[in-house]
């Protein structure tokens, strides 16, 4: 009985192959059932002996799994990565290259350092935290978290608060929003002066649009499936805009930011100078074809492109394209490892508090396997109490001594509850005797 963590991430895997294996919101609770079958029907369990929690982002798939009963680990991980193969559609053998197996306290450790940002791409960042509790809200509401797994969160959660608030590991970390910001400044003397083009309307692309706002380019564009996010997203950019310059002065000007459909990516590619990517698709929305077009259109002006969605938003041809420069979140991580150096000495502080952590959580689990024993131990002694509690009454009952019906109970129960022990010790295998002996003296004879 033990958790187990099985994924690929951004150092394990490349971008293609992580894509495949990314699961939208929406895909979650029919993905979470699915591993918890596959995992039963492989460990001949029940489904209500396994628990399974998923955590998918752009840069990771983490699966994590505990199941009740005797099934070892090494089964779990088999099990594990043969579901996630399949559902890939990737064979076993060509998955196990790229993927990590951890159980017991190295799961937990894993569990703790992607909550407290000691695993991420941007070392340190904070985001993961919100997206690793939406994961556990996600197998909560699916019903199949249980007790353990809920247990390793929870502790998960409180490390990375512990992190956060006695080390200075998140102070230096830079975002893969910023780091696309430095790049296109690098490219565009004046981002003050270019039209960007936002592609969806999620948290990455409402931090990539914050980022590049605060230059205040000459116009936001924001395209999504869900005008009301698109909307509601423009309109929290030019709330921010106006709280910028001025109500009175943002008043006599364009709307800073406006939302469109994505059915006029086609017609409107053209018109901008910036486009970030980030949605939910499982095919590219942006193709070769409709990017030479907007070039030819342009002129060739050049074109500074972001796909931070896993899979990709953008056809990865684009890249060819003399005019275009296209950056991946691959592609980012040079950037946002810069500082590294500098954090070593908080990243030596956060993993001691996630190692205490681990600690604390292997000790509860070992104090869980114990439960199984204490319970059956209860369920005993009240047997013998309930046993020897009705023969009390109906010696009362006869007109019996109480002092004597008393003795005879106090008596009667001590017996059973030593019988085991003398019997041990009576043994006539003298290894029996000495294992005996020491437990006696352990557990009762010490106080």
């Amino acid at each position: 009985m033990t958790v187990i963590a099985l994924g690929l991430n951004h150092t394990t895997a490349p971008l293609d192959l992580r894509g495949r294996f990314a699961l939208p919101d929406d895909q979650l609770p029919q993905a979470l059932q699915a591993l918890r079958e596959a995992l039963a029907r492989a460990l001949q369990a029940t489904t209500q002996q396994v628990q399974t929690a998923i955590l998918s982002t752009c840069n990771r798939t983490d699966l994590f799994c505990h199941v009740d009963g005797s099934a070892d680990a090494p089964q779990q991980l088999c099990a594990a990565l043969d579901w996630l193969a399949t559902r890939g559609g990737v064979a076993q053998s060509s998955l196990q290259k790229h993927v990590y197996t951890l159980q017991a306290g190295d799961a937990a450790r894993h569990a703790f350092r992607v909550a407290s940002g000691l695993d991420s791409m941007v070392l340190g960042e904070s985001q993961i935290l919100g997206q690793f509790k939406t994961a556990v809200k996600s197998a909560d509401a699916a019903g199949t978290l249980g007790s353990t797994l809920n247990q390793l969160f929870q502790r998960s959660f409180s490390v990375a608060k512990d992190v956060r608030s006695q080390t200075e590991l998140a102070q230096a970390s830079i975002s893969m929003p910023a780091a696309a910001v430095k790049l296109a400044q690098a490219l565009f003397e004046d981002l003050s002066a270019t039209r960007m083009l936002f592609v969806g309307a999620g948290e990455m692309i409402e931090l990539a649009a914050t980022h590049f706002a605060a230059h205040s380019p000459k116009q936001i564009v924001i395209a999504n499936r869900s005008a009301e996010r698109s909307s509601g997203l423009a309109l929290r950019l030019n709330q921010a805009q106006e709280a910028a310059i001025g109500k009175a002065q943002a008043a006599g000007t364009q709307a800073f930011a406006r939302s469109i459909s994505l059915a006029e990516l086609p017609t409107r590619l053209h018109e901008f100078d910036v486009v970030v990517s980030c949605t939910a698709s499982t095919l590219p929305i942006i193709g070769l074809g409709a990017v030479e077009r907007a070039l030819k259109a342009r002129k060739h002006k050049p074109m500074f492109m972001v796909d931070l969605a896993v899979p990709r938003d953008i056809e990865i041809e684009v890249k060819r394209l003399s005019d275009v420069y296209l950056y991946t979140v691959d592609d980012l991580s040079t950037l946002v490892q810069q500082g590294k150096a500098s954090r070593q000495a908080a990243v030596a502080q956060a993993q001691t508090i996630v190692d205490a952590g681990v600690e604390s959580f292997m000790a509860w689990m070992q104090a869980r396997q114990s439960l199984p024993l204490i319970q059956r131990l209860n369920a005993q002694a009240d047997a013998w109490r309930e046993a020897e509690l009705a023969r009390a009454k109906k010696s009362l009952a006869k007109g019996d001594d109480p002092q004597a019906v008393l003795e005879a109970m106090s008596k009667a129960l001590m017996q059973k509850a030593l019988h085991a022990s003398y019997a041990a010790l009576n043994s006539a295998d003298p290894l029996e005797r000495e294992r005996a002996a020491a437990g006696v003296e352990q557990l009762l004879l010490r106080h």
